[in-house]
This record gives C-alpha cells, structure tokens and sequence, in this order.
C-alpha cells in the first residue's frame, strides 16, 4: 500500500548515495552510505520547517485564547464534560487544534517506517525500492562504527562476521544507538512539553503529551529490532529537533517564559545603560552658562539749588 512511499524514499537515497560517491566517498564504504541517510534526515527536516514555524504561531494562537478558556474553566467548572466540549468548540471556532503540538513527530513517521522497508529489503538481500543487486550488495556491506548499515541486535554472529564485523562489537554499538535514540526522543519531547505548558495551561492534550513523553525512552527497546541505519536517522532527526527547537524558541519566546523573562531583563538592562549614557552625554555636551554682567546702577544726586528757590522764590515784595 504504502510502495509509493518506499520507492520515493529509496531514490532519494540512492542519489543522495551517489552524489558522495562523486565527489570523492568509497561507494561500498559506511562513511557514504551513513552520510547519505544523515542527509536524506536533513532534508527531510528541511521540508518541514514552515510546518514547524506553523505550530508555534498555532500554539501562540492558542495562548490569546486562554482568557475565554477560562471563563468557560470557571462556567463549567462542575461539569467537566461540558467543559471540554466548550473548549473544544472554542478551538474549532478560531481554526486552532492543540494536536499540532505533536505533528512534527507525526510527520516523521511515514518516512521512518518507509526507510526501515527499504534497509529491511536490503539485509534480506531483495533489489526492490529502486535498489539494483549492486546497490544491495554495497549497502550491505558497509560499515557504521563497525556495524553494517542494514544489521539488527537480533543479527546472528555468522551474517555480521560475514561482513567483517565483530559481532560483541556491533552488538555493543548497537545497544549504545538504541539509548541515544531513546534518550533524545525524551528530551525533545521535554523540551517542546515546557514550550506548551507556558503557552497553554489549559491544554486538553497535555495529559496525552505527557504520557507519550515518558513512554519515550521505550522506543530505545524497539530500536533493537532496527537496522543501524535508521536508528542513524532517529538519531539524526532527534538531534536536528532539539537543535531547531532551541533556535525558534530562543528568537520567538513565549510570553511568561524563562527566555521571555531573561530577554526582557536584558532589555531593561539595556535600556538603564543606554538612559544613563545618554545622561552623561548630555552632561558632557552641557556648557557653563556665561556670566551675565549686572547694569550698573546709576543713583542720581539732587541737583544743588540756590536758597531762593529752596525757600519758596524769597520773600513777597511789599
């Protein structure tokens, strides 16, 4: 059913595959096979970026609702079923829907089970998926730390020591992936948890997303039943997660969030530093005022008269 898919993911590594060997990689040697499912990885990641930056306008979105979430909290606060359909009625109404906290792992899961198909076809020796019996033969026999890209911890000792592989050896880094697997699996979904419990406190899936972020270490038990190659992929993908979480979260934080909260501190910080650089500036450019010289005061002496006048004009004539 799902063929489509496998052929489309089998080309593309087979040129990715090609391309290195072009350039100067050992066709037949881990380093090519191995870089070629790193970078079918990355573009993979690539081509889901805007979805990414779509999630968290999504759950920004989501965050301006909360005041209306919580008055329906408040309304129907004895009535959690109710409460529930209302909220959901909220989110149908603004175009949100809280499972985009968790589509960005979804999405990978296509191409996830589409590469173990296509290594899977390659162990069992098959020329499917775009593969030619050269391809197959050259896959099968490279190395990745020592382990072949298409071997399994359930692998016998004969097949890998077929290939030139020590089986305790490729058994040990095989174990050694699936914790690494499991491990980054955690913490990215930790990493986005946080993001989604400041912006949506009262998020109906966060039960749910929380289950799965402690089931997460499991999928370290399952990557035993994997080829080396695609616990390389998982690996590489967990990692560019991380990586593109930290990014984005860091150039757009959250409101109420550790990195909200420390860019403001710095931008209050700033701001004190620019005032008072300005101030000093200012005294600097300030200059003392001139002094401003006081008009003399002229004080006017009464003229002397002659004592006829200051009697009155003399004596009357008689």
């Amino acid at each position: 059913m799902l063929d489509w898919l496998y052929n489309i993911v089998g080309w593309v590594l087979i040129q990715i595959h090609s391309a290195l060997t072009f350039i100067g990689f050992d066709p037949d040697g881990g380093w090519a096979w191995g870089l070629s499912i790193v970078l079918l990885t990355v573009l993979m990641r690539l081509i889901m970026v805007p979805l990414f930056v779509k999630q968290m306008h999504t759950q920004r979105k989501m965050q301006d609702m909360q005041p209306q979430l919580q008055k329906v909290k408040e309304r129907y606060k004895n009535d959690k079923q109710r409460q529930q359909q209302e909220m959901m009625k909220l989110y149908q109404e603004s175009g949100t829907n809280p499972i985009m906290g968790c589509l960005p792992l979804l999405l990978q899961m296509p191409v996830f089970f589409s590469l173990f198909s296509v290594l899977r076809s390659v162990a069992q020796g098959e020329a499917q998926y775009g593969f030619t019996e050269n391809l197959v033969e050259s896959a099968r026999g490279a190395l990745i730390f020592h382990v072949p890209v298409a071997a399994q911890f359930t692998s016998s000792s004969a097949e890998l020591e077929s290939y030139g592989s020590d089986p305790v050896v490729a058994k040990i880094v095989i174990v050694i992936a699936c914790v690494i697997m499991g491990t980054t699996t955690f913490l990215t979904m930790r990493q986005s948890m946080k993001r989604t419990t400041v912006q949506m406190a009262d998020n109906p899936m966060a039960q749910s997303q929380k289950i799965m972020m402690y089931l997460a270490p499991a999928f370290g038990l399952f990557g035993l039943g994997m080829p080396i190659g695609v616990l390389v992929y998982w690996v590489t993908s967990n990692l560019w997660t991380m990586g593109q979480q930290h990014l984005m979260y860091r150039k757009f934080p959250a409101p109420g969030s550790e990195e909200a909260k420390a860019g403001a501190a710095a931008g209050g910080a700033s701001g004190a530093a620019n005032g008072s650089a300005k101030g000093l500036l200012g005294k600097r450019k300030e200059s003392a005022p001139e002094p401003v010289e006081e008009p003399k005061i002229e004080r006017k002496q009464p003229k002397k008269q002659p004592r006829a006048k200051r009697g009155g004009g003399g004596r009357p004539k008689k």
